[in-house]
């Protein structure tokens, strides 16, 4: 197959995702102490000639994780074997990911806090003393070996780093939490996804896109593809600021980066249960949700923007999200005064 048909046989997702990606640290935008801590890390082991320190990196999806995953592989000039907590769903598998490894390749693994307790039992020598335990064989007949591993790097990531384990958490030598993006790094991630996508946009619809971005690059470059796409068909090919405006109206992204589901969680929590506290698995129930779509993906923005709280008793509509959806918030009682 020729490279053109590889890559018309990819979807378009994966195209743009792989086009915008950067694959240096110094093309990296934001995140500047991670960036920071990550280079030396990086030219100590360079100079030493060794494999980077196993890394874990953690924070809400769309933050960069797996760019950092990337980025370290390229920098150091090797391969690097990517799955998912979820894939590797036993022992073998495990098994034949690590022995495939060569000396200093980065083995990624997203969603590591999905692992199951077997598969991460035995990650741990392999992590340590690089050897893997095979179990060769089955019943009576079965016998245990130990395989030498190379020296490898892991980069694990987590959207929840509170469900690793502490020995699984304390295997890793370096880790980084990497938390939302300001407005003027969303910009530059804007304008450099426009440059190298060939999108003519203006200074005010670049603004208007990282306003809404949720201080995330990937639903910034996300955006940035939907404004592209209204202004080639209902427009000129420009992204001006008033494509930009009736592109994001008709995905019902409001002026905070707002989604539809935002929006129901929020008159959920406010109309069906009186401001909360309520909590996660009854709201998830209410959306037709999973816990952990509402927990992972939902939530972190609302909280970091201040329009929920998470109490002891479950979670709670402030009144930043009354006012932000034209509800009159209630009069605050002893017990909410410090949330209202």
């Amino acid at each position: 197959m020729t490279n053109d048909a590889i890559l018309d046989a990819r979807t378009d997702d994966e195209q743009f995702d792989l086009t915008l990606r950067p694959r240096l640290l110094s093309e990296y935008v934001g995140q500047q102490q991670v960036r920071e801590n990550l280079s030396i890390l990086l030219e100590a082991a360079r100079r030493r000639g060794e494999p980077v320190e196993h890394v874990l990196l953690s924070g809400p999806p769309g933050l960069g994780k797996t760019t950092l995953a990337h980025i370290i592989a390229n920098e150091l000039g090797v391969a690097i074997k990517v799955s998912s907590g979820p894939a590797i769903d036993h022992q073998g598998a495990l098994g034949s990911i690590l022995l495939n490894l060569s000396t200093r390749d980065v083995f990624f693994i997203d969603e590591i806090h999905r692992l199951s307790s077997v598969v991460e039992e035995s990650l741990y020598p392999a992590l340590e003393d690089f050897r893997f335990d095979a179990v060769l064989g089955k019943g009576v007949g079965a016998s245990a070996a130990t395989l030498p591993l190379p020296h490898f790097t892991c980069v694990g990531a987590t959207t929840r780093q509170g469900l690793l384990s502490g020995p699984l958490r304390d295997r890793f030598g370096a880790v980084y939490r990497l938390d939302f993006y300001t407005l003027a790094e969303l910009e530059k991630i804007v304008t450099r996804s426009a440059r190298i996508l060939d999108i003519e946009i203006h200074d005010d619809a670049v603004s208007e896109i990282a306003r809404r971005a949720r201080g995330t690059p990937r639903i910034a470059n996300r955006l940035l593809r939907r404004v592209r796409d209204f202004a080639q068909v209902r427009g000129d090919g420009r992204a001006t600021i008033d494509a930009t405006k009736k592109a994001l109206a008709m995905l019902e992204i409001d002026a905070l980066g707002l989604e539809p589901l935002d929006r129901q969680l929020l008159e959920t929590v406010i109309l069906k249960f009186k401001g909360g506290p309520v909590g996660l698995d009854t709201i998830a129930t209410s959306l037709s949700e999973e816990p952990e779509t509402v927990e992972d993906v939902h939530e972190p923005y609302l909280i970091q923007i201040g329009f929920l709280a998470r109490t002891s008793r479950g979670r709670v509509a402030t009144e930043l999200a009354y006012r932000h959806l034209g509800i009159t918030p209630p009069d605050p009682g002893p017990q909410q005064t410090r949330l209202l």
